[in-house]
């Protein structure tokens, strides 16, 4: 995992003398499209038929964007004119016409690929993990403000107008001081807690294995193995089950109790620990620093199926029969709150003294809590950034919120490679008298592919 090569310097825009692209209202955005396909293409095909120009196309495998260029010109548009990649710093440089991309590619392309487009003015719809190592977090928070460019990270649940009231409920403080939080998941469900296979395979037709590894070390193609899908579990191109899933699950406690910075972080269970994939199962507790008026919060990730104990919510289990498969459970003086899906669209609460959950839109003394947040707009998520690109709103999954949820995420992450408790200092961005854990901070990135 070397890091030397990944300082940053010279590399930053000074001042910035970039212009965001910004257009107005009524006006058609010309997007580039990095990640094609599987999830990508639910992240473009929404601006598509929204009316926005698709203008370029980049993916490393040429069978999902013959695809899209089939269904762009079945839609109405005019495939021919669409320019084709493989590797989007060739896009970048030669697509002068580009306002805004998406960025739906394995996890340690998205800061690469997203941090030179801002750095031309264009606005950036990143997949979530926003992205894989802390330092990648902060670099792309700075030019981000300093190129003036919208943001959204690809955590579509935000825009959902149940997360949004919970949200809403858990800043009404009705739960009382919350100290204890419990978020868990059933993922993994690609390949963790393996070691590299050995050997190589010859690369298929139509995959530019190069720009797949784009600024990862070095390594062999192996069928199966890595592309389209099980590259989620290794270290060099992934950040696991905790990096993948909580900015699903962790988005309804980390916004509504006002999380901040992360003071320690300790794995304390984990089963198939290896130097190259995350864990198959692991419980990391992280510690929330107190915030004005608030005190500070143990937060608790499971994964591999693992869940906080039923003793912890017997409420839960009396109204539903059952811990649920995936959700968070938030915990305070005066009651507690339970969601039972990823997204943190359904949610129940039970409030001290009671023996049952209501669901949040139905509890009585839930109800008279005002709306606070704005509601986003038809089309959730996607197109709530094509109108921020526009002068339209804001949106909500921006660097102000991502890049800050994401630094808690990856400190649990490096507590799943990294024994034992470790004390983080988010000013510094270094870990207290860890070499190894601060080794893992910075992204190797291969010469050539400097960002």
């Amino acid at each position: 995992m070397g890091v030397a090569n990944a300082s940053g310097a010279g590399l930053f825009p000074k001042g910035s003398g970039v212009v965001p692209k910004f257009r107005k209202p009524g006006e058609k955005l010309n997007i580039g499209v990095i990640g094609v396909g599987g999830k990508g293409w639910s992240d473009w095909m929404p601006m598509f038929e929204n009316g926005e120009n698709i203008v370029a196309l980049c993916d490393v495998d040429r069978g999902p964007v013959d695809k899209a260029l089939a269904e762009i010109e079945k839609k109405g548009g005019k495939a021919s004119q669409v320019k084709c990649y493989s590797d989007y710093r060739k896009m970048l440089d030669e697509c002068k016409n580009l306002d805004a991309v998406t960025v739906s590619t394995p996890d340690h392309t998205h800061a690469p690929a997203a941090i030179r487009a801002m750095k031309l003015g264009c606005h950036a719809y990143v997949q979530k993990p926003l992205v894989r190592t802390i330092w990648e977090a902060q670099y792309f928070e700075k030019v981000a403000k300093s190129c003036g460019v919208v943001t959204q990270m690809g955590n579509q649940g935000s825009s959902g107008d149940g997360f949004r009231r919970n949200v809403e409920i858990l800043h009404s403080g009705v739960l009382g001081n919350v100290t204890e939080v419990h978020v868990w998941t059933n993922r993994p469900v690609w390949p963790q807690g393996i070691a590299r296979p050995e050997g190589s395979d010859p690369v298929p037709a139509g995959l530019d294995w190069d720009s797949w590894l784009g600024t990862a070390p070095d390594r062999p193609f192996k069928a199966g193995v890595y592309h389209t899908f099980k590259w989620r579990g290794f270290f060099d191109f992934g950040t696991g089950a905790f990096g993948d899933m909580a900015c699903h699950t962790m988005n309804l406690p980390f916004r509504g109790l006002h999380l901040g910075a992360v003071e320690t972080a300790e794995c304390i269970q984990i089963d198939g620990k290896n130097d190259e994939t995350y864990p198959s199962k692991s419980i990391v507790k992280l510690v929330y620093a107190a915030r004005k008026g608030l005190p500070a919060v143990n937060l608790f990730w499971y994964d591999g199926n693992l869940k906080p104990s039923a003793d912890k919510m017997p409420q839960v289990v009396a109204s539903l029969g059952e811990v649920p498969k995936t959700g968070c459970l938030i915990i305070g003086d005066k009651g507690m709150m339970v969601s039972t899906n990823d997204y943190g669209q359904e949610a129940y609460v039970a409030l001290k003294g009671e023996e049952k959950m209501k669901a949040t839109t139905k509890h009585e003394a839930l109800l008279g809590i005002p709306q606070a947040i704005e509601r986003c707009c038809k089309g959730g998520q996607y197109i709530e950034f094509v109108n921020a690109c526009k002068g339209e709103g804001k949106a909500f999954s921006d660097v102000g919120v991502s890049v800050p949820m994401m630094e808690g995420m990856l400190v649990g992450c490096i507590a799943q490679q990294i024994p034992g408790k470790l004390t983080w200092n988010s000013g510094k961005q270094m870990f207290a008298g860890s070499a190894a854990a601060n080794a893992l901070v910075r992204p190797h990135i291969r010469k050539g592919w400097e960002f």
